[in-house]
């Protein structure tokens, strides 16, 4: 048997083979492979990332020709050169660090958030990054006090034009209510509330009348009969008097008002 390679079955009885080596007294598992051959190709290529000098291997000497998939380069090279070893393909930079999603598409966080990504991994649907978290699918967005459907350039924007930048100093949070939206024409806040459609509640000048004028639609929703189980905004630096007194203060739409709802909805 191949240096590094150990042999393993499956639950229905098919025959395969580990990999894994050791480096700096940790074991590091570098996948199952259909042949023994591969496996111990796996071995020797991991040695070589590992061991290379003057000049290193490198992420961008990565190819499809190599055994080793892209993220176990990413997780090695940063062990190799930055001594902390992650599942998640990480590199460490001084402060701030990459995640490689693939070999094209590389994401740059804090070195706050990477405590989080050791540990969750990153998924892609369309342009929207999340996180397997507790079994859920969990927009990235979040962790910064953006909204699921925000949408970049109206909610939120990356300050140096980089989508692929979630350092906290490059996102500019526009709007982070439910129901808010900023109207540039007007230079005012929009709220909107959804029911079969976008019903217009008002234009305010603060995204916190906005959003608390959201609320008090929701609250007169169902008072006639809404049973949608509407989420309302939280605003967390204001007392309860300001909320209050801005609460009956702020103008909502008569079509609000009008709209009645069967009991069996």
């Amino acid at each position: 048997m191949s240096q590094g390679v150990f042999p393993a079955q499956k639950k229905d009885g098919t025959r395969y083979y580990r990999a894994s080596v050791t480096y700096r007294r940790k074991h590091i598992s570098l996948g199952g492979y259909r042949s023994e051959s591969d496996a111990g190709n796996a071995y020797r290529e991991a040695c070589l990332i590992l061991e290379s000098q003057n000049p290193p291997l490198t992420l961008s000497d990565y190819d499809s020709s190599f055994v080793l998939p892209f993220e176990k380069w990413v997780v090695l090279i940063n062990f190799r050169d930055n001594k902390m070893y992650f599942h998640t393909p990480i590199y460490v930079r001084p402060h701030f660090f990459y995640y490689y999603y693939s070999p094209e598409l590389v994401l740059k966080f804090d070195t706050d958030d990477l405590f989080y990504y050791a540990s969750h991994k990153i998924m892609k649907r369309g342009n929207h990054y999340f996180a397997a978290d507790f079994g859920m699918q969990v927009n990235i967005l979040n962790r910064y006090g953006i909204m699921n459907y925000a949408v970049c350039g109206r909610d939120y924007r990356f300050i140096n034009g980089d989508n692929t930048d979630f350092r906290r100093e490059n996102l500019f949070i526009i709007n982070k209510y439910r129901g808010v939206s900023f109207v540039s024409s007007k230079a005012r806040y929009c709220a909107k509330v959804h029911i079969n459609g976008n019903y217009l509640i008002g234009f305010y000048d603060t995204m916190e009348e906005a959003a608390i004028a959201y609320n008090k639609a929701v609250d007169i929703l169902k008072q006639n009969g809404c049973q949608t189980a509407y989420v309302q905004n939280y605003l967390e630096n204001m007392t309860k008097d300001a909320y209050t007194e801005a609460y009956m203060r702020l103008p909502v739409s008569k079509k609000i008002y009008e709209l009645t709802f069967p009991k069996n909805q």
